[in-house]
């Protein structure tokens, strides 16, 4: 009876500690499975495109020369998109990594906005949108292309979804050992039911914010995420719909060992 009891109780611990081992295994599976499901959604669509409009004109045998020109600048885009994606996935992919630690530096937080903001003025001038920065002039540890990718990506997004002749403020505080940066734009806002979504790869709101006919992959804001995950912060979203919203990002003064 003993013995009985002995290998009874063995299994039952077997199969608990066993399902406890290889549940962080299934989980990581399915992640990867979800993942290459979703890009290889995201691939289909340039590539069909790409592929129907070559099938389309080579069987026009009266094919001119303006007509093989706007083929290939069709062409062109849908190339252009599908660098667009690979770009996202391989950066996404990285900043994923567990063992792709960051080498944190001290740095200026004033000269990583100022970096972000040039590179998103092209746009911003295009469409009249003005950037107020305000941001106060900070030391932080942190890896500084990582961190300037990383408001390139807010910025990028709030001129997108946001009209024409607007404005989006920048503004910073510090509280508690950490420097919060507000990014504020007067855009199409971001339904409730979204939000908690926004940060998912490949994820693209229903309602609002494709109004605004952006161009994207729903990459930015997930590749967003991870970066202020490596640099051990957080991100707060604040919306209303048609009034705009702000994304406040946390990000500790000093890095700990961890």
């Amino acid at each position: 009876i003993i013995n009985m009891i002995i290998v009874g109780t063995s299994t039952v611990l077997g199969y608990f500690l066993a399902g406890k081992t290889l549940t962080p295994i299934k989980k990581m599976l399915d992640e990867q499975n979800r993942f290459i499901t979703d890009a290889s959604h995201e691939l289909r669509t340039p590539l069909t495109s790409l592929k129907s409009e070559i099938e389309v004109n080579l069987r026009d045998k009266k094919l001119s020369i303006p007509q093989a020109r706007k083929l290939f600048k069709s062409n062109l885009e849908e190339v252009n998109n599908l660098q667009i994606l690979s770009d996202g996935l391989i950066k996404l992919t990285q900043y994923q990594k567990k063992e792709n630690g960051l080498t944190f530096d001290k740095i200026s937080l004033a000269f990583i906005i100022l970096q972000a903001v040039k590179k998103v003025s092209k746009l911003a001038k295009s469409k009249n949108i003005i950037v107020v920065n305000k941001v106060d002039n900070y030391t932080i540890d942190g890896e500084k292309s990582a961190l300037t990718e990383l408001f390139t990506i807010f910025l990028d997004n709030a001129i997108k979804y946001s009209p024409k002749e607007t404005k989006i403020n920048l503004t910073s505080a510090k509280t508690d050992g950490n420097i919060l940066i507000r990014i504020a734009d007067q855009g199409v806002g971001i339904n409730d039911k979204d939000i908690p979504h926004i940060f998912d790869r490949f994820y693209r709101t229903d309602r609002s914010r494709t109004k605004s006919k952006a161009k994207g992959y729903g990459l930015g804001l997930a590749i967003a995420k991870q970066i202020v995950k490596k640099h051990h912060g957080s991100i707060k979203v604040e919306s209303k719909l048609n009034k705009g919203t702000v994304f406040t990002v946390s990000l500790p003064t000093k890095q700990h060992a961890r």
